[in-house]
């Protein structure tokens, strides 16, 4: 069945939006951005294409209930991409978040400037039974105004078997460009890992941060002998970096690398590991999103420096319990998906 979707110029116009959006620089002009520091961009090994290193996720934070409140999400997207960025992640399980990159980016007139990488969870009736996912897959294509989907990821792998297979069927038919598989949970890292080393894929989207490094030890290293892209969410923990720090300075050493907020500071060491390609941070307020893509500019730590600055972490209380800490201190979602809760864990001794 052939792909076909209204014009954006039809749906701007529907939308009333052409008038109102920004004159936004095309993708070109992020080679050279007038009057900025170069910005750090990274190779996607599959096609040689290359992508800013600091993209925008949406879990939560782009799930908003219909009516309510939400032009400062599309303050955030306009920063994201007015600072360069270009990656956006999503997923029909984050609720509307999906709806909202869509009506945003058209909105702003560059959805076809962005690079999407999305998701799936399907199991279908009976093994084998691939109609849920098409019908998630055109669901999905429907949301964001898209007709092919940049990366198309298996969700936490579930249904792994079926669905890596089935995705690169998609790849061969021109669905979508890329084959991915995605998982945020330690217990999960070793079979990750084996998607990674057989090659079937093209990207892996796992849980890695300055607290949380256990990605090193086999996956990074896997995807980097292979070209596979790495993806990362989770760069602050889900909030609960930024509450160890509160009221904290940087260190003195964070000039060295250009890094002017802790924000900055925990995204730069990231994105600095050589198989990283691109981390998907995620917020609802537009001043946060500055603050991440400015991470894209100034220079990135080496290895000495990264160890540094794992050292200066191991200082500071709290951080080696951070696991055992309430996911998204002090905040609060209000959309169709909302965070487990649990009860907080004692320490451990």
């Amino acid at each position: 069945m052939p792909f076909s979707r209204p014009s954006r110029r039809t749906v701007l116009g529907a939308l009333g939006a052409a008038a109102a959006a920004p004159a936004l620089a095309p993708a070109a002009a992020l080679a050279q951005p007038a009057g900025s520091a170069a910005l750090a961009f990274k190779t996607l090994p599959r096609s040689g294409e290359r992508l800013p290193a600091v993209g925008m996720g949406t879990y939560l934070t782009f799930d908003v209930l219909p009516g309510r409140p939400r032009e400062h999400l599309r303050e955030v997207m306009r920063r994201f991409y007015e600072g360069g960025g270009r990656v956006v992640d999503t997923s029909p399980l984050y609720g509307m978040s999906e709806v909202s990159v869509g009506d945003f980016a058209t909105a702003l007139g560059i959805t076809d400037d962005l690079f999407i990488t999305n998701k799936v969870w399907s199991t279908g009736e009976y093994l084998g039974d691939d109609s849920h996912a098409r019908r998630s897959l055109e669901q999905s294509r429907q949301r964001l105004w898209r007709e092919r989907i940049d990366v198309m990821q298996v969700h936490s792998l579930v249904n792994v078997d079926i669905m890596v297979p089935l995705l690169n069927a998609w790849k061969q038919e021109g669905r979508i460009r890329f084959v991915g598989v995605t998982h945020h949970e330690l217990p999960y890292f070793p079979a990750l890992a084996q998607w990674v080393e057989r090659g079937e894929i093209d990207t892996v989207q796992v849980h890695y941060s300055i607290h949380t490094r256990q990605a090193e030890d086999r996956i990074l290293k896997a995807a980097a002998d292979r070209g596979i892209a790495v993806l990362v969410n989770m760069p602050f923990e889900k909030a609960r970096l930024f509450r160890i720090v509160e009221g904290r300075p940087l260190p003195d050493f964070a000039r060295e690398i250009g890094a002017d907020t802790w924000a900055q500071f925990f995204l730069k060491w990231v994105i600095s590991h050589p198989a990283v390609t691109c981390v998907l941070p995620a917020t609802t307020n537009p001043d946060h999103a500055s603050d991440n893509i400015a991470a894209l500019r100034g220079p990135l730590p080496d290895a000495e420096m990264r160890a540094r600055m794992v050292r200066h972490m191991e200082t500071i209380p709290g951080f080696a319990d951070l696991a055992q800490m309430p996911s998204y201190p002090g905040k609060q979602f209000d959309g169709a998906v909302r965070p487990p809760r649990r009860p907080p864990q004692p320490p451990r001794t």
